[in-house]
Formats: C-alpha cells, structure tokens, sequence
C-alpha cells in the first residue's frame, strides 16, 4: 500500500516516519526547503518512545507529483488546507482514501467538496511534538495515537487493509466504528485547552494556581460539551474523565500547541478551531461567553500580526 504523508513537519514527520521506520511505502509531500533539509540531515525525530534518523526519506515536490496513492495523509493546518488540496490533487485516484487530522470539523466539507465525499475518511491523532531549532520533529510526551475511520461507522475493508498497514509502527493506530464522536471529543478538549491557555497565557497549571482558576477551567470545558452535546455527539464519560485529568492536575505543564503558535508569533486556527465552535453554539442557543472572549482574543491577536 502506496502512503503519501502531506508535508514532513512535526505531525506528519512524526507518524511517516515511525511508519517509514517500520517498513512501509511512504513518500512525503514537501516543499522545496524542506526536501533539502531532509536530503542533507534526514529525518530526525527525538521521542521519549525512541529516537531515530532515517536518511534521505522518500519525498516529492508538488510540481512532480504524478503518480497515484492509496492513502494520503493530511496534517496542515486549517489556514493551510487549500493550498494543500491543491498540491496533492494529482495523487488522488478513483480508489484513494484521504485521512485528515485536522482539528474541528469545517474540514471535512472542504475535502467532500475538491474529492468526493466517498474519499474522505475521518481521522485524528493524539500526540504533543513540534519542530526544534534544528527542525527535528520532538516530541514532548508519550502519547501518540492515530485513529480514523469510514464517517457512517461501517468498518470496511479498506479500513481494515490501512489499519494493518499501520500497525507495528511504533505508534497507536486504531480503527473506529465512531469516528465523528472521536473527532468531537478530540475537538471539545482541544478548544478547551487551546481557548484557556492561549487566553491566559499559561499552563494548565499555573492557569489552575490562580484565583478561580479551577472554576474557569471547568467552565471552558463545560461550554465546549455542551455544543457537543446540542450537535448530537454529547461526550462519554470515559472521555470527560481523562479530559479533567488534563485539564484539572495541579503543577501540569500543559499547553496547546495553539497557545506556543502565539509565543513565537505564528499564524492561528482562531475560526477553525474556536471560532466555529462559537457559532454552533450560538446556532444552538448554548451561552458560551468564555470561548467568545478567548476568540475575541485570538481575533485581536491576528490583527495584530497584521
């Protein structure tokens, strides 16, 4: 099986390569700068699961990009993805499946759109990693998983033919039969954590030292549940416990990768990841005046960096 990962940045350098490591057909999609970057250094990932440096890793430019692939892998970011569909367009074939892990869902229709809907599986993942200085993929904590799945919950073959392409990489991969309720769940604690600590300019833990820290925390997750809830994916219980494990441990380091965008000012996913959770909730009539303040915030924030 044919595996395109779209870019070779932290996410994507992180699951290609534990996949390429273990074996399998994958080439990456990259621009120029960082083809050469590969070529000369490899790929370099530094993980508390293993370190590893693949030399000269399978890559392409968009202009070569001629052959078809069996699955591609998305990993941009929401402000990124039209001029990522673009760049892999050639590489879609009648039998391709698309697996996005992006965050939110306004995706999807996007890639309905440019694709075909019967292309586009649902995807996420769970992993904190980023680029260093040396643009290696580090990543920060233990975790990783990847998961995806058919939207209508069938567990089809072609499911099952990338689940067992993935497994043995290094990685948790799963197939879901509920992968749209995965995705909310993912979404609810993302925008959860990403609304707060960009908001506050804090970790979790020095956000939960403070003066009703605690309760605000609560309440941002409480809001973005209660959207959830009124699109019809109310989140489990086992998923609402590890969530206040996260976001409600004393002393935690935690940060969403959104809050250090604003630290090295980088661009946001203010609309996609905040901004439209805001507007199903105002479509639904459920109050969530912290995430309106915290986009509020990131709004101002963009037009600060012009």
């Amino acid at each position: 099986m044919r595996v395109l990962f779209v870019g070779a940045g932290a996410i994507g350098g992180y699951f290609g390569g534990r996949m390429l490591q273990a074996g399998r057909d994958v080439t990456f999609l990259v621009r120029a700068k960082r083809a050469g970057e590969l070529a000369s250094a490899g790929l370099v990932i530094k993980s508390p699961n293993g370190d590893v440096t693949l030399k000269n890793p399978p890559t392409v430019q968009a202009d070569r990009l001629n052959a078809k692939f069996d699955v591609i892998l998305l990993s941009c970011k929401a402000f990124d993805l039209d001029d990522a569909m673009k760049s892999f367009a050639p590489a879609v074939g009648s039998q391709t499946a698309v697996i996005p892990m992006l965050n939110g869902m306004r995706h999807l229709d996007m890639l309905d759109q440019k694709f075909g809907r019967e292309r586009v599986l649902g995807g996420l993942c769970g992993i904190a990693v980023t680029l260093n200085e040396h643009r290696e993929v580090v990543q920060l904590h233990p975790m990783q998983s990847l998961t995806f799945g058919e939207r209508d919950g069938k567990l089809s073959d072609r499911v099952r033919a990338i689940a067992d392409v993935m497994a043995g990489s290094n990685f948790n991969s799963a197939a879901s039969e509920q992968i749209i309720h995965d995705m909310w769940e993912k979404w609810v604690f993302l925008a959860s954590l990403a609304a707060s600590t960009s908001l506050m300019r804090a970790s979790v833990g020095h956000i939960l030292a403070a003066p009703n820290g605690k309760d605000f925390m609560q309440g941002m997750l409480d809001e973005c549940s209660a959207v959830a809830a009124a699109e019809g994916y109310p989140p489990r219980a086992p998923f609402l416990e590890r969530s206040r494990g996260m976001l409600l441990t004393q002393g935690s380091q935690l940060t969403a990768s959104m809050y250090r965008d604003i630290k090295s000012g980088a661009p946001v996913e203010a609309d996609h990841v905040i901004g439209d959770l805001m507007m199903r909730g105002d479509a639904s009539k459920v109050p969530v005046p912290k995430l309106r303040i915290a986009y509020t915030h990131l709004k101002a924030y963009e037009n600060q960096r012009g």
